[in-house]
């Protein structure tokens, strides 16, 4: 994730490029992926001045869970194929200061029918949980998506 507030965050195709993808998917229970990111930007709350410091946002919180989801998974498909998130239940436990080096974590716990994809996610701050849930996708062909 980005640790400057001002720099757009990479795509995922920038992030994973297209020669370093599988030739067939390799989406397996047990696949998983770590990213740190930095608490600043877009990414923090304080609540509208209610709570006196500026924090980790469940908006944002879930924003870096699906983003790593995504690349995870975007990693392990071939080329015309792509994920989309259609579920998340998550708990946001606990507080991450603005200015906090947190790691997320996305584990594919399971595969159905080739497509469907279910993930356990967390969000730590050292050794303390801010937070825990699950996130599922679907496995898509990128030349369904219609573009207005």
């Amino acid at each position: 994730m980005s640790s400057n507030p001002q720099r757009k965050l990479a795509s995922i195709g920038e992030v994973v490029p297209e020669s370093d993808r599988p030739a067939e998917a390799t989406l397996e229970p047990g696949l998983e992926r770590v990213d740190e990111f930095t608490v600043e930007g877009r990414l923090v709350t304080d609540v509208g001045g209610t709570i006196g410091a500026s924090v980790l946002s469940t908006p944002g919180m879930v924003a870096v869970m699906e983003r790593n989801t995504a690349v995870l998974s975007y990693q392990n498909l071939p080329q015309g194929k792509a994920t989309v998130g259609f579920e998340i239940c998550v708990k946001h436990v606990a507080a991450a200061l603005e200015g906090a080096l947190c790691k997320v974590r996305s584990n594919l716990r399971e595969v159905v029918d080739g497509r469907k994809l279910r993930f356990y996610v967390e969000v730590t701050d050292g050794d303390r949980t801010i937070g825990v849930g699950t996130h599922e996708r679907r496995v898509i062909d990128v030349g369904e998506v219609k573009k207005d």
